[in-house]
């Protein structure tokens, strides 16, 4: 309904909008420079998103697995422990053939469902559209609980699909508006008619990746998009609410949810060059990114909490650098052994603003 709204009236595009496009703009404009690093750079960085997009995407939807064993589901070949494994493996999987395809691989229903297929593992409806209608429920910790939205029913669904990725493909080929906010409003109007009975979130997160490299942003290589958004969860459920109601008349205002994905984009591409810029060698990488972790703490935090920002770095080695930044006074510890609680003071022991 988002992209049949744009397709009926000129939309005037809000303010914000126009300054995110704008940064975006720019942003894809160094994108090349940044991409012109040594290859062992930009392996670290490459590796290091694939982690946390699989982990970050599945801990949006309550699937996680043992941070310890994150480095082995992602880059080994283990056997798999249990279906939270699995799920995880899969989402690698879908976002290897992402990355490698990148805007070669065509938007189209074949490769909904089989995105779809790839994060759901073995589960008997992986790859196929729900069967039954579903509303989505919000539950609260007293035990209420509330309809939040209403998706398309099961037997209008895959018509709904196929209308979309239509949309998609004549919206850009006659630019009825900005190809970003064409991709932003193509995820919201995928939520909403919400094609699956699970999994429907991983699939949008893998969808959005891959229209990234159709419209040639391909920041989401080297920064994970699905971490940026899981670390703003709270926002993520708060527009997508906003822009979903009165979505089905068309009555719906797309443009909260359609600036958030544009705030992610334009973070993504400010870590980007942060990270490009900190990077001296792939064993400094390692070093930046748990440092990074660290600084983003507000409070108090505890090593598994690092941990689990770092898939794939050693508890012990988290635990020698902290204790250097303790050395250093850029870090305080109370406590001792799992429970110890520790706080980032800022270079040379100063609180950081």
């Amino acid at each position: 309904m988002t992209l049949r709204q744009f397709a009926m009236t000129p939309e005037a595009i809000p303010a914000s909008t126009a300054w995110y496009l704008a940064d975006l703009g720019e942003a894809r404009g160094k994108q090349e420079l940044l991409t012109r690093q040594t290859p062992q750079k930009l392996k670290v960085l490459r590796d290091h998103a694939l982690i946390e997009s699989a982990v970050s995407s599945n801990r949006i939807e309550g699937v996680e697995v043992e941070p310890s064993r994150v480095g082995t589901i992602i880059f080994g070949k283990p056997l798999l422990r249990d279906r939270n494994e699995e799920e995880v493996r899969g989402y690698r999987d879908a976002l290897k053939l992402i990355h490698e395809q990148g805007g070669q691989h065509p938007i189209s229903e074949e490769t909904v469902l089989r995105l779809h297929r790839m994060t759901k593992g073995e589960i008997w409806d992986a790859g196929s559209y729900k069967d039954k209608n579903g509303d989505i429920i919000e539950k609260y910790p007293d035990g209420r609980e509330r309809v939040r939205f209403r998706p398309v029913s099961a037997a209008r669904t895959p018509e709904a699909v196929r209308d979309l990725l239509g949309l998609w493909d004549t919206a850009l080929r006659e630019r009825w508006v900005h190809p970003l906010i064409v991709l932003a409003a193509f995820n919201l109007d995928f939520l909403c008619i919400h094609p699956f009975r699970d999994g429907n979130g991983r699939a949008s997160r893998l969808l959005l990746l891959l229209q990234c490299y159709h419209l040639g942003y391909e920041v989401g290589r080297y920064i994970s998009l699905e971490r940026l958004i899981e670390q703003n969860k709270e926002r993520y459920y708060e527009t997508l609410e906003q822009s979903s109601t009165g979505w089905h008349d068309g009555r719906h205002d797309p443009w909260p949810f359609i600036n958030y994905l544009l705030f992610i984009l334009k973070t993504a591409y400010r870590e980007f060059e942060e990270r490009v810029g900190k990077i001296a060698s792939p064993k400094g990488a390692k070093a930046e990114i748990v440092r990074e972790a660290i600084r983003r703490q507000t409070g108090e935090f505890r090593l598994v909490e690092i941990e689990r920002l770092c898939p794939g770095v050693g508890r012990e080695w988290i635990r020698a650098l902290l204790a250097d930044m303790k050395a250093s006074g850029e870090a305080s510890c109370h406590g001792k052994g799992p429970a110890a609680r520790w706080r980032y003071l800022g270079s040379k022991g100063t609180t950081p603003k």
